[in-house]
């Protein structure tokens, strides 16, 4: 695969290039923004501008999604610290710990150890990243049928398991994923299934649409109908650091990446344990335990500097299971899944030998994009909570019509907008009662692939099922999936079992 360095440097050459270094602004600061705002999150903001940048060439528009995905991580911060509202659940713990603070008088220093946190954990999970995506795609060209199949079904078990209240739900989502993506004519035979006689359906149901009736449509009637109006805000403080505060969060940014980014490397979906993790870490080994609110103190600036840099390492190294294997670990990679197939690019090994440049000039955007954040977060904290005044009817109504334009101008077809509101209707019943919408996606996206990786290895082993059991790379994949699904529930049971 070549030298990384000159692989990497020709990255940043097309990274640097004006129209890119422009996607990639324009990505940062929409996911800085809707970041802010309570109930928007990337997912489905990249639901959204999926069909949109249908016309786009691909590495701009990646470049845009991966700057909405990790920018919306670096705005969340804003909104859970200042209005004790996390945008997203890997942000419960800034919110807090960082309320605490700004409920203190010290909204400012907060909102920079998350700004700066964030900037030195995702440039170090970016290095990892560009070290770890060629040694992950060597290894997986040794892939075979088998070995493809077994990691979809660990992906198809981790997503569903870890996901939503409940793996039952999560499974429940999940099946309504495969059954989605088996509509239409199966390639293999050419016969038609399950499309009920409909012309439209003939070719399958669009991901997008999918995408855009579940997060965008969903969401927004979830948001209106159930959600009740934001916190009040708390005074804001300048946003900078005393001599004090740098001492107690440099450590807790480092130990933060280094928690966050194994996590985001395996197929377990989200962020949200490492950011547990590091949490109970600073406050284990912090010299200011009283200061923690969970102790009834004022706010300990770890609590926020750790969580948020393991949150946005997360976050980052997750794109490492997409590219090199396809794998999806959240709703939102799973879009960006959704919109390399738009540009008939399936991520895996061979997208590092066949798109190298597209790859590594995405992997260099990562860098700029954490410098423009660290840029935008600072000094424009003034601007995001000047947008958390935007009325909720308008802010809602606004999603709802891109959401229709969206999804019409794929194909100008009055029956995809049918299909697009009646998908909303069915996320507002998950969402309702949550039944995760990510499985869905990851479902439809990776069952007509795991379906193809079936076949392939059954005709390989002439029908012999034990090719999955005796190969060593799928019986260790089928052995973690087991894990995943067991491990927890027994280790819940030890815990119900402990007397108290």
């Amino acid at each position: 695969m070549g030298d990384p360095l000159s692989a990497l440097a020709a990255g940043f050459a097309a990274a640097l290039t004006p129209v890119n270094l422009l996607w990639a602004f324009v990505g940062c600061f929409t996911g800085t923004a809707i970041g802010v705002l309570p109930g928007i999150g990337p997912a489905l903001t990249v639901a959204m501008l999926l069909p949109l940048t249908a016309k786009v060439d691909p590495a701009s528009a990646l470049i845009l999604f991966s700057g909405i995905y990790y920018g919306a991580m670096f705005g969340g911060s804003t909104t859970s610290i200042l209005m004790n509202t996390p945008g997203e659940s890997a942000t419960m713990i800034t919110a807090m710990e960082g309320n605490t603070m700004a409920r203190n008088g010290r909204a400012g220093p907060a909102l920079a150890t998350a700004a700066i946190g964030s900037f030195v954990a995702g440039t170090i999970a970016t290095v990892l990243l560009s070290l770890v995506a060629p040694a992950a795609a060597d290894f997986a060209l040794r892939f075979g049928p088998a070995e493809y199949f077994t990691i979809m079904v660990l992906a198809f078990t981790t997503v569903s398991a870890v996901l939503g209240a409940s793996a039952l739900r999560g499974m429940t989502s999940l099946f309504l994923g495969l059954a989605i993506g088996l509509v239409g004519i199966d390639q293999n035979s050419g016969q038609t299934r399950y499309a009920l006689g409909i012309a439209e359906l003939y070719d399958g149901i669009d991901i997008v649409v999918v995408a855009v009736g579940l997060f965008a449509v969903g969401e927004a009637l979830y948001n209106v109908l159930y959600l009740q109006p934001a916190g009040t805000m708390n005074r804001m403080s300048q946003v900078s650091m005393t001599r004090a505060d740098w001492r107690r969060s440099l450590p807790a940014w480092l130990r933060g990446a280094l928690i966050g980014f194994p996590f985001g490397l395996i197929p377990a979906g989200g962020a949200e344990i490492p950011t547990f993790l590091s949490y109970a870490a600073e406050k284990k080994l912090s010299k200011h335990p009283d200061a923690f609110s969970s102790n009834g103190g004022p706010g300990a600036i770890e609590g926020v500097a750790g969580p948020e840099a393991a949150n946005n390492a997360a976050v980052t190294a997750a794109l490492a299971p997409l590219l090199t294997l396809g794998i999806p670990v959240s709703a939102t990679t799973a879009l960006l899944l959704a919109a390399f197939q738009n540009y008939n690019l399936q991520p895996g090994p061979t997208l590092m030998q066949g798109s190298a440049g597209l790859v590594w000039t995405l992997i260099a955007s990562l860098y700029i994009g954490n410098v423009m954040l660290l840029v935008l977060n600072l000094p424009l904290v003034g601007i995001w909570v000047r947008i958390l005044r935007i009325p909720p009817p308008l802010l809602y109504g606004g999603i709802l019509i891109f959401a229709t334009l969206g999804a019409y101008s794929l194909r100008q077809s009055w029956f995809d907008l049918l299909l697009l509101f009646a998908i909303g209707l069915l996320g507002l019943g998950m969402r309702r009662f949550d039944f995760p919408a990510a499985p869905v996606l990851v479902g439809m996206i990776l069952g007509p692939m795991a379906e193809k990786q079936l076949r392939n290895a059954l005709s390989i082993s002439q029908g012999d099922w034990s090719v999955f059991v005796t190969r060593p790379i799928s019986l260790s994949v089928l052995l973690l999936t087991a894990a995943v699904l067991v491990v927890p529930r027994v280790m819940r049971r030890r815990a119900a079992a402990v007397p108290r």
